[in-house]
């Protein structure tokens, strides 16, 4: 006869599914001086990580929270699996892995210390990727091996790799709310249209970026015909600016106000009925016709 395996199959049932404490993943884009660093404010600076790579904390002089400041790309990798853990699914001698971990672990700690934050605050994915692709110009990759120099290409694809891999990394850390923020540039295409583009290394990145997140969001001043301009928050896809943005929790109007704390009460809230989601009021009415 054949022993039969206790083991089970490992179905995450809907009530614990429910029950786990699920972070935010998002990222805030916008003009250089529109105030993105200055939203730390808006955060509980006791439960707040400041992941300060811009060395530009003068906006936020006085804030009473905690910062790191990473020098280099392989810092910011170091941290990034400090905060996330080890992937299981990765070999010994890659970013992120088991063996990573354990020796970021000798040189950091323990990583118990990060459970006071609930939210890391990544300031910011444009100068993360400037640091990337430094980094990926003197590895094997960035150089030519027919003439012995750099191989920009080469560098591209490597960067691409490395950055995605990075932010999936810290995507998958459910425990916390980690937010990246970058520079948001204005761009004219081939027929003098008016495009948006977050300001990052290489294309791969940008274009990925998106799926990977749960939210995207776009920080920008607002002019009304009437009245006096103002910041806000631009939370979703369809939107009258053509600004990039996304909202994966259905909880966020198109503007909101540029309060990153009161943001996450929001998206954290009670879920709206999936009916009034799903609205297939318009197709009826064309179907009708």
């Amino acid at each position: 006869m054949e022993t039969r395996m206790n083991n089970k199959l490992p179905i995450i049932s809907a009530d614990e599914r429910l029950k786990e404490n699920r972070g935010i993943k998002g990222c805030i884009f916008g003009p250089s001086g529109v105030g993105k660093t200055s939203l730390l404010w808006t955060l509980n600076p006791k439960t707040t990580l400041f992941f300060d790579l811009e060395a530009g904390d003068l906006a936020v002089e006085g804030w009473s929270g905690d910062c790191i400041r990473p020098k280099t790309w392989e810092e910011c990798c170091d941290f990034a699996v400090f905060i996330g853990g080890a992937n299981p699914a990765l070999r010994p001698d890659q970013k992120f892995s088991q063996a990573h971990f354990d020796s970021v672990c000798q040189k950091f700690d323990d990583p118990k210390s990060l459970d006071k934050y609930q939210t890391i605050f990544i300031d910011s994915i444009t100068v993360a990727g400037r640091l990337c692709f430094q980094y990926c110009q003197g590895q094997p990759e960035g150089i030519s091996d027919k003439t012995g120099k750099a191989d920009t290409r080469g560098a591209y694809g490597l960067h691409g790799r490395e950055m995605i891999a990075w932010l999936t990394h810290l995507q998958h850390t459910r425990s916390k709310n980690i937010w990246f923020v970058g520079i948001l540039d204005e761009k004219l295409d081939d027929f003098n249209r008016k495009y948006f583009q977050p300001q990052i290394e290489g294309s791969k990145t940008g274009l990925e970026l998106p799926g990977i997140v749960d939210q995207v969001i776009t920080m920008t001043q607002i002019t009304p015909e009437e009245g006096e301009s103002y910041r806000a928050f631009i939370c979703q896809t369809l939107n009258p600016y053509g600004y990039p943005a996304k909202d994966r929790s259905r909880r966020l109007e198109v503007i909101e106000e540029p309060h990153l704390g009161r943001l996450m009460q929001k998206i954290k809230s009670d879920a709206k009925p999936i009916s009034e989601h799903l609205q297939y009021s318009n197709f009826n009415n064309i179907n009708s016709k």
